[in-house]
């Protein structure tokens, strides 16, 4: 499952895409910024940056302040594809992003989405 097009890609087209999808569901651009805090470290500060320069996904986690250890946990099936069976790599952290920003826009409370085993 390589797909090398949306590596390529700019996170800026995206992202609007995933707060359209969680306002749909009476979620928040908010909440979906808190879920690329977690999952990669970008504040407020650093996300309104990329976005602006319109960085690929590549570069964007590339570049990313902090890779949250315990993205590798999140598992489930995304796109017909079941995460902990990708293998890793760039698309396995498109993945993982996909999927919190689903299960937001599904109504899981960020409590239980943004787990911190290691605390």
């Amino acid at each position: 499952m390589q797909n090398t097009k949306v590596f390529s890609m700019p996170f800026a087209k995206v992202y609007p895409l995933y707060i359209a999808k969680v306002e749909k569901k009476w979620r928040t651009k908010s909440e979906v910024d808190e879920v690329i805090k977690w999952l990669t470290g970008y504040d407020a500060k650093w996300l309104a940056r990329v976005l602006d320069m319109w960085v690929d996904f590549e570069t964007f986690f590339r570049e990313a302040p902090l890779l949250n250890p315990a993205r590798t946990l999140i598992t489930g099936v995304i796109c017909g594809y079941r995460i902990e069976e990708m293998e890793d790599g760039l698309m396995k952290e498109i993945r993982y992003l996909d999927k919190l920003v689903d299960e937001l826009a599904k109504g899981k409370a960020m409590e239980k989405l943004l787990w911190r085993p290691w605390i």
